[in-house]
């Protein structure tokens, strides 16, 4: 299986982590189903994706409660939180839920942490396929900072790609479309966890199915850039990304590292829209209920450089709250037929608090956000000799569907403090 040929364009979804953090319930998961068939579908959004913690009975918000029974088959295997999630009676797994989601015409996904359940170390359970147990293969030193679920697995011992491959076989079995696997991405613990991310790709390939695999968290190590697009197709390159300004800000630098990195089926992640209706059991963040903290020319800075740069789009907030402004973010087809069809996008410049940045399209269209990250209006402008156009007739703005004279060979516009303009340009 050739793991690139899964992601051809950047996924695009919804995850319950910024809305219902750890905490999420089957009707909730399937209530922002419906709402993405009905208004989404359409324009290209698919996975909807369970996040954390699933297994977790008592979960109630993104703060976990560490060290408590988890949910967990006969061999080592986390299973779903039946009282929150009722088709999975009876063993069934996720496989009631993801066929609803796929009844819609979707695709369905979970979140899952690296390792092996602790409580199945300590309590020596067997391994499908294997005569190890848990405890044979369980690394005790390697262990999440922020959750306790887990430890990691030896890749050196007998059984370890036994536990993986019964893992994805599991997976496979319920219709599993996308998995994210957390604590194995970041700087700092990468390379420790290389062997984990080698034997999670050898147990996808082995399940059959096609399984998008997104690696998180970030900072993901610009070195080690070719050994995430062999195994994985979206990594993230940031820590956890909430609504506020200075990390949106620290997205632009990001950005222009790794934009030379994404190519079809592999993407470099900016991690999740957090717009719309949010936190409602998730106090992550530094936040509580409510609608997003970003400003309207915020959301438009974010939804333009995640659009340019062709990052992964997983929308965050409670779909069923949407209100009109939100859904017109998600649903503009001339800025989401660039996240779809674009190539080569690059940071033209970055002057003072003036970014440009430009891509090109398939059909030889060139596109051109002009970005201000200062706090004060400003005028924002590039030479069309700068992005190696002769000459142009004008320009679409895609956010507002205006027309601008490009006449004199300059692409000009007066940008809102954190704000930006999104352009086509015309032949």
């Amino acid at each position: 299986m050739n793991h690139h040929q899964f992601a051809l364009t950047p996924p695009m979804g919804w995850n319950s982590w910024d809305c219902y953090g750890a905490a999420v319930r089957e009707e909730e998961i399937r209530g922002n189903a419906e709402y993405m068939a009905e208004h989404l579908k359409a324009y290209g959004w698919e996975y909807v994706v369970v996040d954390i913690q699933w297994y977790e009975p008592g979960a109630i918000s993104s703060q976990y409660r560490p060290f408590v029974p988890l949910e967990m088959d006969e061999y080592s295997r986390l299973m779903p939180a039946v009282n929150r999630f009722p088709s999975a009676a009876g063993g069934k797994g996720f496989k009631p839920l993801a066929d609803y989601v796929h009844s819609l015409g979707l695709k369905f996904g979970i979140h899952i942490m690296r390792g092996i359940p602790r409580q199945a170390a300590h309590a020596a359970t067997p391994i499908l396929g294997t005569s190890a147990t848990a405890r044979d293969i369980a690394h005790p030193n390697s262990i999440c900072p922020w959750n306790t679920d887990m430890y990691g697995v030896d890749a050196a011992k007998e059984g370890a790609q036994a536990y993986y491959d019964s893992l994805f076989e599991l997976y496979a079995s319920w219709g599993v479309d996308f998995v994210k696997v957390d604590d194995i991405a970041a700087s700092r613990l990468y390379q420790a966890h290389l062997p984990e991310i080698e034997m999670i790709r050898k147990a996808i390939d082995r399940s059959g199915r096609e399984m998008v695999l997104s690696l998180s968290p970030g900072p993901a190590p610009l070195e080690h850039a070719e050994e995430f697009k062999a195994n994985a197709n979206m990594w993230r390159m940031t820590d956890d990304f909430w609504d506020l300004w200075p990390l949106l800000l620290g997205m632009f630098e990001r950005c222009e590292k790794w934009a030379e990195h994404v190519e079809p089926g592999q993407w470099p992640d900016c991690d999740m829209l957090p717009l719309g209706h949010l936190g409602i059991r998730s106090v992550d963040g530094g936040g509580s209920d409510r609608w997003t903290r970003f400003t309207k020319d915020e959301q438009l800075t974010m939804m333009t450089l995640w659009s340019i740069f062709r990052s992964p789009l997983m929308f965050g907030g409670e779909m069923r709250d949407n209100d009109d402004w939100t859904l017109s973010l998600l649903t503009n087809r001339d800025v989401l037929d660039l996240h779809r069809n674009g190539f080569g996008a690059r940071q033209v410049s970055r002057e003072d608090n003036k970014v440009v940045w430009q891509a090109n399209h398939t059909d030889g269209s060139v596109y051109v956000a002009l970005f201000n990250v200062g706090d004060e209006a400003a005028t924002v402008s590039v030479r069309l000799q700068q992005i190696g156009v002769t000459r142009s007739s004008g320009a679409k703005e895609l956010w507002t569907g205006q027309h601008v004279n490009v006449n004199d060979g300059t692409l000009s516009a007066e940008i809102a403090p954190h704000g930006a303009a999104l352009y086509r340009l015309e032949p």
